[in-house]
């Protein structure tokens, strides 16, 4: 028997979806904007991130069965394998990797992240931020800096040395430094460092200052040495991403609430494992909506190009769904110099985002546009409906074991990902 539903009668329930939709992104944009997020601890991984445990390693983007992973990925694995001593060497490492004793998740399905290969193991500091208006909180490890990195899939030896520094010396002495301060208020150094040019994705340098002069006080009055203060310093100072992972780590105890709130069309999660890009949408539960990843156009260091570039990888990508880098490009003309592109194409892509974007950021204002709200709010309904993907920005490993980063630029994801998610709106309207 063929089911009959009256036309009027699918209009009026089509309508009242789309009611609580709104009903639904209002809420979302309100905690968004009402969220306000302090860094309040650095600690050993195994001891706050739900699920990590001894021989589990978490990694960026969507779930991944390790027999896939990029080999950017693979060499990261193999490096916190000899961090953590389970391995001696990274030969070893790649026999225990393959031999089903260690275990692998996504970072994201367990309120932390990963930027670039997005590994964490249970040894590695992390930064603890909390959610205060709402309780949660979010994991991160500390930013190692640019080129030769785990992240980037780089292993060798200095690697494993500057990892077993930050363990040693920058995460206990950060973690001392904040225990003097008290919590750091990181949405106001946000909202002032955008004001100064940051994008807080790819363009990092107000707000790492910003936290350098909050920080600074107290980490010389630490019981650590001179010698170690200013070491600590200095690596701050010559690393301008610092700021990066305290950014994203900000954005995942915003976006996981929002993400709670059911019935809605806005995108709570964007991440590579440089294999798949996943999405998830604050309407859908913990469902990935997934698709190939694609490599990167942008700006490549001297004898790179795209042909050498891994498809994109990391968890940063979380910065775009809370009105941050690339769909913010507008704000911070200066990035171009590195992720390539001109001041007009940023001016136009962030006026073009507004196209797909349910609001306007209540408090990351850009000042060229009259202090106007940045993008807030992807929906995959107006994505679909006006033919526009968001733009992100990124960094680029190469794509070949232990060069590192290559580059840096923009990329659209996937369009397959959105018509996942909105085929999931046409099933509740049926």
């Amino acid at each position: 028997m063929l089911y009959h539903v009256n036309t009027g009668e699918r209009v009026n329930r089509h309508l009242k979806l789309a009611e609580q939709i709104e009903l639904a992104n209002k809420k979302i944009i309100e905690t968004i904007g009402s969220s306000r997020i302090s860094w309040v601890d650095v600690c050993r991984a195994s001891g706050v991130v739900p699920g990590l445990e001894s021989k589990i390693l978490f990694h960026s983007g969507p779930p991944l069965d390790p027999s896939a992973m990029c080999s950017a990925m693979c060499n990261s694995v193999y490096g916190a394998i000899v961090y953590e001593g389970w391995a001696e060497d990274i030969e070893k490492a790649e026999i225990l990797a393959g031999s089903g004793k260690i275990k692998f998740d996504s970072a994201h399905d367990h309120s932390a992240l990963g930027p670039m290969s997005g590994i964490i193991s249970p040894s590695m500091p992390v930064i603890v931020m909390e959610n205060t208006a709402f309780g949660n909180r979010s994991y991160i490890t500390l930013n190692e800096g640019l080129g030769k990195t785990l992240r980037f899939g780089a292993n060798n030896s200095s690697v494993i040395k500057r990892l077993k520094w930050i363990e040693r010396i920058l995460g206990p002495m950060l973690k001392e430094a904040l225990s003097l301060s008290g919590p750091i208020d990181i949405t106001n150094i946000m909202a002032r460092a955008v004001q100064r040019g940051d994008e807080c994705h790819n363009r990092n340098k107000s707000a790492t200052s910003l936290l350098i002069r909050k920080m600074a006080p107290w980490l010389v009055k630490t019981s650590f040495t001179k010698g170690d203060i200013a070491d600590v310093l200095t690596f701050m100072d010559s690393n301008d991403h610092f700021f990066l992972n305290l950014s994203m780590a900000s954005t995942k105890a915003t976006m996981d609430i929002a993400h709670k709130i059911t019935g809605g069309s806005l995108v709570s999660c964007m991440a590579s494992n440089g294999v798949e890009f996943g999405i998830k949408i604050c309407g859908c539960g913990e469902t990935w909506y997934t698709a190939p990843a694609e490599c990167a156009e942008g700006n490549y260091f001297e004898g790179y190009k795209l042909d050498d570039a891994s498809p994109v990888m990391g968890d940063s990508y979380i910065s775009e769904t809370a009105g941050l880098g690339g769909v913010a490009l507008g704000l911070a003309p200066g990035i171009v110099q590195f992720i390539g592109g001109t001041v007009k194409e940023a001016i136009e892509g962030t006026l073009e985002m507004y196209k797909i974007t349910s609001a306007e950021h209540p408090l990351f204002k850009i000042p060229s546009m009259d202090f106007r709200g940045t993008p807030l709010g992807i929906d995959v309904r107006l994505v679909i409906e006006k033919d526009i993907l968001p733009i992100i920005n990124t960094g680029i490993a190469h794509k070949k074991p232990g060069v590192g980063q290559i580059g840096a630029g923009r990329f659209h994801p996937p369009m397959q990902c959105f018509k996942q998610a909105f085929q999931s709106f046409l099933v509740k309207d049926l």
